[in-house]
């Protein structure tokens, strides 16, 4: 098995050149020299980016993802190649109906007849690790179940090793191998996808979102039915709608598109900045809108498989940059890298400033359909490389989900203004956050704790200047009576600061 998708994956990238295209950067160019002289007669009319992206598509689903990844890393990849890897598509034939059955009697220990009402043997979506088949639950509610595909685990493991040799090879002969980290990428790769494998971790995903977006007007979620989930079968809610890639047909189902467009921002902006929690694959694939009913123009997320997390200090670190990009203050951009690490601390600011300056300024005041925020993310990467900005892990999804939003902006709306649609957004988490309502939120937070710890203060106090000292500590006691006391007088203030914050609300 191994030795036989070896020689494939040799024969396909002898078909496409792909040592060729290795090869030249190869600081001795002796190898180049051979390569060319054993495959005389070969001769290419595409560029190498095309030659590439068919040489992923020829060698499986595995390779196709990874390729859809990789076009993501645009502080890595030339732009030719990141656009050209950005048109695969995950269309992969469905595997046989009867493994399918297999694969449920296997999960649940008896037939799909005996667990469902009923059950289409047809899938109605097809993707590399997984497929989905409609059915009825025995209570009549409509289900969509994703049956994982059989035996990936050893696919994928078999086909990340490969790339990880490919990866390694490329490190030595590549004379840029080094800076651009293959093996890494490769090995944040294998992660994302070895996630995918186990859906009870793609339902957690889904049951989260669900219910952080619980009585939303913009987006819908499908219901986890949880009973019937297991790491090889999940079971959901079907969710009914329109692909958003089916313009026209949003169009005649009477969706306001401007609306939706706008409404796509603000689900982006408030999984970012409000939950620290999104989803991450937004590609057009992955997203329907309901036509019927109260949920009439709303967005249906689908597959959550790959979803990303910030903690609080990546969402106030990113709050303040987009701000400061939306007020032009690029003083503000650099001074916020050097002060989070991002940037070496002897980095200088005004040239940092500069060329950021350089990068943004042009984007301003201009409509979505004259803006391509790949390319800009492509010269802030190269801008930031300059300064050796190291370009953070958990941003990476992030950045790849921008350009999903960006892509359904323009399929929408070709006038969306990205900028004023999220500024006033932003500028409304941050008064959350900082101020006097962001104060009254903490300290709301942290007041059960307080409240516990308060009344054992004078114990805890006790206690410790009772405790026998040894005679080399005594000069100390004094200072630290002192200090208690005074601890005692500011603990005393805080609380009833604490008493009023929580009180004013009954009387205003």
């Amino acid at each position: 098995m191994r030795l036989f998708r070896l020689a494939k994956i040799l024969a396909v990238s002898s078909r496409y050149g792909l040592d060729e295209m290795l090869l030249e950067h190869e600081p001795s160019g002796r190898l180049a020299s051979i390569s060319r002289v054993l495959h005389f007669w070969r001769r290419f009319d595409e560029p190498q980016a095309v030659r590439l992206r068919k040489a992923l598509e020829a060698l499986g689903p595995i390779f196709v993802k990874f390729g859809q990844v990789l076009s993501t890393r645009r502080d890595l990849l030339p732009p030719d190649f990141a656009d050209e890897l950005a048109k695969l598509q995950d269309r992969v034939p469905p595997f046989a109906s009867a493994l399918a059955l297999a694969e449920i009697e296997k999960a649940y220990g008896k037939p799909a007849a005996e667990v469902f009402t009923e059950f289409s043997i047809e899938p109605v979506a097809s993707a590399s690790v997984a497929q989905v088949h409609l059915a009825r639950l025995p209570d009549g509610r409509d289900v969509a179940v994703k049956i994982l595909r059989p035996d990936m685990r050893d696919v994928i493991d078999h086909d990340i090793a490969l790339l990880d040799t490919l990866a390694g090879l490329v490190e030595k002969v590549w004379s840029d191998g080094k800076r651009l980290k293959p093996r890494e990428v490769v090995a944040e790769f294998a992660k994302y996808l070895r996630d995918e494998l186990d859906l009870m971790r793609e339902a957690s995903n889904c049951s989260q979102l669900r219910r952080n977006f619980d009585g939303s007007t913009l987006l819908v979620v499908p219901e986890v039915h949880w009973d019937w989930c297991t790491p090889s079968v999940m079971v959901m809610e079907r969710m009914r709608g329109i692909p958003i890639s089916q313009k026209d047909a949003l169009v005649a189902a009477g969706v306001d598109l401007k609306a939706l467009s706008v409404a796509g921002v603000e689900i982006f902006f408030t999984q970012v900045f409000r939950d620290g929690f999104f989803h991450a694959d937004m590609h057009p694939g992955n997203i329907f809108v309901a036509t019927e009913g109260e949920k009439h123009g709303r967005y249906i997320a689908l597959d959550f498989g790959i979803v990303g997390t910030l903690t609080d200090t990546d969402k106030n670190y990113l709050a303040q940059n987009f701000l400061a990009f939306f007020q032009r203050d690029y003083k503000r951009v650099a001074q916020a890298h050097i002060e989070a690490g991002w940037a070496p601390a002897d980095t200088r600011e005004d040239e940092f400033e500069a060329a950021i300056r350089a990068v943004c300024e042009p984007i301003f005041d201009r409509p979505l359909k004259e803006i391509s925020f790949g390319k800009v993310l492509l010269r802030l990467f190269q801008t930031s490389r300059r300064f050796n900005v190291e370009i953070q892990p958990q941003l990476v999804m992030l950045q790849k989900t921008l350009l999903n939003i960006e892509g359904l902006g323009r399929q929408l709306d070709p006038d969306l203004d990205l900028w004023k649609t999220a500024k006033p957004f932003l500028e409304r988490w941050m008064s959350e956050q900082v101020g006097l309502r962001g104060l009254k939120k903490a300290i709301e937070l942290e007041a059960p704790n307080w409240a516990h710890t308060l009344p054992q203060l004078p114990r805890l106090v006790h206690q410790a200047l009772s405790r026998p000292a040894a005679p080399d500590l005594s000069p100390f006691l004094a200072q630290i009576a002192a200090g208690q006391r005074r601890q005692n007088t500011l603990l005393a203030l805080i609380a009833a600061l604490l008493a009023g914050i929580l009180v004013a609300p009954f009387f205003f």
